[in-house]
């Protein structure tokens, strides 16, 4: 048996176990599928990681950058409270309106709102809002502006946030100092600001699985230091 095929046996034995998917989230990937979407959606087994860190967090509000088709957006959304709010940004207004079908279908359009447009466009439109700091900030959009995000995300959080950065291993390509690719570049960014900032505390996981050799990056925000008198 090959390695990824046996990566997908696994993925199928916990996402049956522990991760099912009901009718709604099925649908979600159906749709999803019908209308072109890239196959490029979180996995059963990660999704269901994102709602218990989101539970774990008892986050009240989410920011997501990067909608696709909602299919992670149904897993965080479904670990809010009744008066929580998930803010979802996606740049393709043709991915947004198949997000949004699939959102409401869930019942959970009362707590998601689903922008569409540039994100770095977007952050900046939602910060003039002056909202409430968001409890978990799920990045999944373009690796190349994955710093900028990450920047935003810090602008956005309180102590005590968490920021999750998804596809952050990229097949083993992140260690490769000198790609000129533009998600590399943009993800080995990302990471050289989270181990250097003072106000986060991170780590990354690397993964395989249906979606091949990849990982995420964890981020917990911390208390402002005070510069020394």
């Amino acid at each position: 048996m090959s390695g990824s095929q046996l990566w997908d046996d696994v993925d199928f034995y916990f996402s049956t176990h522990l991760a099912p998917d009901d009718e709604v989230l099925q649908a979600a990937v159906r749709d999803s599928e019908a209308a072109g979407l890239p196959h490029a959606a979180v996995t059963p087994p990660q999704g269901k990681l994102l709602q218990l860190l989101a539970q774990i967090q008892g986050a009240r509000t989410i920011l997501e950058i990067g909608t696709l088709g909602g299919y992670s957006t149904i897993w965080l959304a479904r670990a809010l409270p009744a008066d929580g709010r998930l803010v979802s940004l996606e740049y393709s207004p043709r991915h947004a309106e198949v997000a949004t079908r699939n959102i409401a279908r869930a019942g959970l359009d009362r707590l998601v709102e689903v922008r569409v447009g540039p994100a770095l466009e977007s952050l900046p439109q939602l910060a003039d809002e002056n909202p409430a700091p968001f409890d978990l900030v799920f990045i999944d959009a373009d690796k190349a502006n994955n710093p900028h995000y990450v920047q935003w995300a810090l602008r956005l959080t309180r102590a005590g946030s968490l920021i999750i950065v998804d596809n952050v291993v990229r097949d083993g390509r992140v260690i490769d100092a000198e790609s000129t690719a533009p998600d590399v570049q943009g993800t080995r960014a990302a990471i050289d600001l989270i181990a250097a900032h003072p106000r986060l505390s991170a780590t990354a996981i690397q993964t395989v699985g249906s979606k091949g050799h990849d990982g995420f990056a964890l981020a917990r925000v911390l208390e402002q230091t005070e510069p020394d008198e």
